[in-house]
């Protein structure tokens, strides 16, 4: 049986394959599994040209240029780290599309601001970075998935509006 995520996939990877269109993803709480799913799907090397999985301040800051004050102000879960993500892992692996993402999963690491289940997605293309803030409400692996969905869809809708 294929699973929803499998077909999400699929269709994002037929879209970037007619497209001619290629990927690069930036990933913290995922752990890569935005990754690791879009690969699921064969001929996926046709489109996804690689990912940086940067669970900490030091690799968002050192590889994906994401800008110290950013991370010092805002801090690693925010709105303008998951911006900084997917320019940056654009810029870096020279693609079409970036996507950034970053959250807490959980169980713990939540804090009154920055709640568990809160995780911020980021997608870009050479015209614009759309950024969504989103709260999940599950275990820690449904929390990774349910960002993974999430991110498929707007990467969907990104493409869906720019061609």
């Amino acid at each position: 049986m294929t699973s929803e995520l499998e077909t999400q996939s699929s269709e994002t990877g037929q879209i970037l394959r007619t497209a001619g269109l290629t990927i690069a993803c930036a990933e913290s709480c995922t752990g890569g599994l935005l990754t690791s799913t879009l690969t699921d799907v064969s001929g996926s090397s046709s489109y996804v040209m690689g990912s940086v999985v940067s669970y900490s301040n030091d690799v968002k800051a050192r590889i994906l240029h994401v800008p110290v004050e950013t991370l010092s102000v805002y801090g690693a879960v925010s709105e303008q780290t998951a911006r900084a993500m997917a320019e940056g892992v654009r810029a870096l692996m020279q693609t079409d599309l970036g996507v950034g993402i970053t959250g807490i999963a959980g169980p713990d690491g939540g804090s009154a601001e920055k709640p568990v289940g809160l995780v911020y997605i980021a997608v870009s293309n050479q015209a614009k970075t759309v950024v969504q803030k989103n709260y999940f409400h599950g275990t820690r692996l449904e929390n990774k998935q349910s960002a993974v969905d999430k991110a498929l869809a707007m990467i969907r809708d990104m493409l869906r509006s720019s061609l």
